[in-house]
Formats: structure tokens, C-alpha cells, sequence
């Protein structure tokens, strides 16, 4: 395809899927559960489960009982002692859950993300940042707590997509019918593509793609592609990709 085509093409789904009935449980997405609260603290939660089957991912959020983030935390620790999902044991829900409730009483998400971003408004300074922040806070170790929060990489050409976190991001700094634009600190021309399965395979069959590996440099890559189609705002077209993929419209 061309890219005037591809253009057409993803602004037509642009405004097609810009809309709050995008959110159902028809079309299962964790930004249904996270738009519920309009809550940083409560999203992230949402975004970092935010892997596996979708129908079950809505399903298991709904089931948190998310007033445990101003409960103490023996009360967290009790409340959660059932709960676990595909990776995470019990345990590791807890750790998150307390992690999120220490920062809650200390610094709000966006200012630690900004600590980071602020210097050379790199978004990925800030992700790090963040990511450090809530493993200091709750220094568990597990494969399901690493799974779940990650760690900062050695190297950018070691990274991975970070899918859920970049897409948190753009929950909470764009601002239309679907993302909440909960912050103000963050430019959305900085915003990176959350990069998941669905969205790597279609920007590659469209041409909008060319590396074969989805990580962290693909995701790069796609961002300063859809920068052509709009610079101020290249993550809006996110949900359009995904959705093309997820319904297999292509």
C-alpha cells in the first residue's frame, strides 16, 4: 500500500473507533475497567494484567476489590490471598497492590514518570524511572512480580516492547472518547507505539514496518512512521491498528 492509502486507511479507523461503545464487554479491553475509576494507580493495575485472552483479563479485573490501595496492608494481604493470574501467584498481586498503596502516600505516578522524562523529554527515561520507583517500593522477587512490573533493560537493543506500560501511558496522557488524559506533564508527540502481536503483524503486512522483531526498536520504528500521518499525535492510531489486527479486518 501507499502510504497516502495506508493514511486514509488509518484515519478512516481513527474516527470509526474513537468512541466510548469501543469499551463493552462485547470488545473486552482493560481500558474498559480502567476508565470505570479514572485512577493512575487503579489503570496501571489494569495495563500490567493487561496480557493473555481479553475476555479473561476484563474478567479477573473486575474481581479486584480496588479500595485495597487505601487499606492497610495487612488488610491487602488478607483481601488478596486468593487471587492469582496465569503468571502471578497470590503473592505476587499482593506485592503490587502494596508497592502501588506506599507510592500513593508519597508521589503520585505522573511525577515520578516526569522525574525522569523531564530532562530530555525521553519517554523512556521516565518508564524507567517508574518501573525502578515501584520495584523499590515493594522488593519482592518472583518470575510472576518480574513478569508483571518488569525491569529497566541493559540496553535499548535488549529491550522488549514494554506493550502494557507504553499503552498505560497512553491512557493517561492522550486525551479523546477512549484515553482519559489523566496527566498533564507529558507531551503526547513523545508518546511511543505499544507494540503488541496484533499491531506488529499489521504494520508489517501494510507496510508501515519493516523489522522482523517486535521490540523496543520496532516500536521506535512504527512511531516515527505514524509521525508522517500526524507529529503532534502519532500513538491515536493505536487502537485502530490493534483493533484491525484483534478482528482480523485485514
Amino acid at each position: 500500500m501507499k502510504l497516502s492509502e495506508i493514511k486514509q486507511l488509518l484515519d478512516n479507523e481513527f474516527k470509526a473507533r474513537n468512541s466510548i461503545s469501543e469499551l463493552c464487554y462485547e470488545k473486552p479491553d482493560p481500558l474498559f475497567v480502567a476508565q470505570k475509576y479514572r485512577d493512575e494507580s487503579i489503570a496501571l493495575i489494569c495495563a500490567l494484567f493487561a496480557y493473555g485472552n481479553a475476555h479473561q483479563i476484563v474478567k479477573f479485573l473486575e474481581n479486584l476489590d480496588f479500595g485495597l490501595l487505601d487499606e492497610s496492608e495487612e488488610k491487602i494481604r488478607h483481601a488478596l490471598s486468593p487471587y492469582y493470574y496465569r503468571f502471578q501467584k497470590s503473592e505476587d498481586v499482593t506485592a503490587l497492590f502494596i508497592a502501588l498503596r506506599r507510592l500513593r502516600d508519597r508521589e503520585s505516578l505522573e511525577n515520578i514518570f516526569y522525574q525522569g522524562y523531564q530532562k530530555e523529554a525521553n519517554l523512556l527515561d521516565g518508564l524507567w524511572a517508574l518501573i525502578e520507583t515501584i520495584r523499590a517500593c515493594s522488593p519482592h522477587k518472583s518470575y510472576g512480580y518480574d513478569f508483571l512490573v518488569g525491569k529497566t533493560p541493559r540496553s535499548l537493543s535488549s529491550a522488549g516492547t514494554y506493550k502494557r506500560y507504553l499503552m498505560y501511558l497512553r491512557w493517561m496522557v492522550r486525551k479523546d472518547r477512549l484515553d482519559m488524559g489523566l496527566w498533564s506533564k507529558i507531551d503526547k508527540k513523545d508518546l511511543l507505539m505499544p507494540l503488541d502481536t496484533h499491531t506488529f503483524h499489521v504494520s508489517r503486512k501494510i507496510g508501515l514496518l519493516q523489522r522482523k522483531s517486535c521490540d523496543m526498536k520496532a516500536a521506535i520504528e512504527l512511531t516515527e512512521k505514524l509521525k508522517r500521518f500526524d507529529r503532534r499525535d502519532p500513538t491515536k492510531y493505536d487502537f485502530a491498528l490493534y483493533r484491525l489486527g484483534q478482528e482480523k479486518l485485514l
